[in-house]
């Protein structure tokens, strides 16, 4: 589950054009549902382009003053982009809706917007469909148990503003074919509200998905119970806790093992034991980088544990 921007470059693509034709059908039109599109399309290519340098710097390698890396570099920039989505996307689209009420316009030319929402729906219909995919590719059953279980970023956070997207052109649609048949621009007006509803309750999402990775998200259950199969079938493990785990990035994941050893194993066996375990770990979970061991075993005549290295 490493964390590939190819998805995040494309959906930044398609928003940065979407954005520039719904501000241009907006003001042609005097619609205020397309403005909040706009400002929707455009916060959205921000957002896209912090998850970009958030992938970025979480590649940086471990140094002095950060020993475990900078994985979770991406979990706080996507914690920004959730902020931003609710606080720009959502209360500028929400405030556009309560000005439109107070000094409402006449929406004119209503086929630029009609025509604009329509190359709007293909190109975040293209752009959901590869976030999608990417996101199928996660475990779990069913794509919503998918989205609240990825631990990568570029996937669900994508995903979820490309949903969000298509909802909000759906209800713009609505708002300029409403206020255009009734002749009134209170629709308009209200689906540019809601538009700003929608952002908000999707950000609150994001961020409520971001603060639980970036405060240390545990792998999932699944990893949890491989890592726990391989343990006890080994024969010379006595007993063991269950693991304990943290994910420092998407494809990331720590692993403390508290376990003890059969007596009988001697010094050399038990090193051996150790370098085993690990392999047969890291085989079944390659997400798997670091594993601190906690053998009562290993700790007769010495303090602390053993930490086995990530690979590479």
């Amino acid at each position: 589950m490493s964390a590939k921007p190819s998805v995040v470059v494309a959906a930044m693509a398609a928003n940065a054009t979407i954005a520039v034709a719904k501000f241009g059908a907006g003001t042609l039109s005097g619609s205020s549902a397309m403005i909040a599109e706009g400002v929707h399309s455009l916060v959205d290519t921000g957002n896209q382009a912090l998850l970009l340098l958030g992938v970025k710097r979480s590649q940086k390698r471990a140094d002095a003053t950060h020993p475990f890396g900078y994985g979770k570099e991406l979990y706080f920039w996507s914690l920004l982009v959730a902020m931003l989505l609710f606080g720009i996307g959502g209360g500028l689209s929400f405030y556009e809706g309560i000005h439109h009420l107070r000094a409402p316009t006449p929406i004119e030319s209503p086929a630029w917007s009609y025509a604009v929402l329509a190359i709007a729906a293909v190109a975040e219909g293209i752009s959901l469909t590869l976030a999608t995919r990417a996101l199928l590719r996660e475990s779990g059953d069913g794509l919503f148990a998918k989205l609240r279980r990825s631990k990568d970023p570029t996937r669900f956070v994508v995903f979820a503003e490309d949903s969000a997207a298509l909802v909000g052109i759906a209800i713009a649609f609505a708002g300029v074919f409403a206020g255009e048949r009734l002749g009134t621009p209170v629709p308009d007006a209200l689906a540019s509200m809601l538009i700003g509803m929608v952002l908000a309750g999707v950000a609150v999402f994001l961020v409520v998905e971001c603060r639980n990775l970036l405060l240390g998200e545990g792998a999932d259950a699944e990893t949890i119970a491989a890592i726990e199969e391989v343990v006890r079938a080994k024969p010379y493990v006595e007993t063991m806790e269950r693991p304990l785990t943290m994910h420092f990035g998407p494809s990331e994941v720590l692993v403390n093992l508290e376990m003890a050893f059969r007596k009988e194993r001697s010094a050399e066996q038990l090193a051996c034991d150790v370098e085993e375990l690990e392999r047969a770990i890291r085989a079944r979970c390659p997400s798997v980088k670091r594993i601190f061991i906690e053998a009562q075993a290993l700790r007769e005549g010495a303090s602390g544990g053993r930490e086995a290295r990530p690979q590479g």
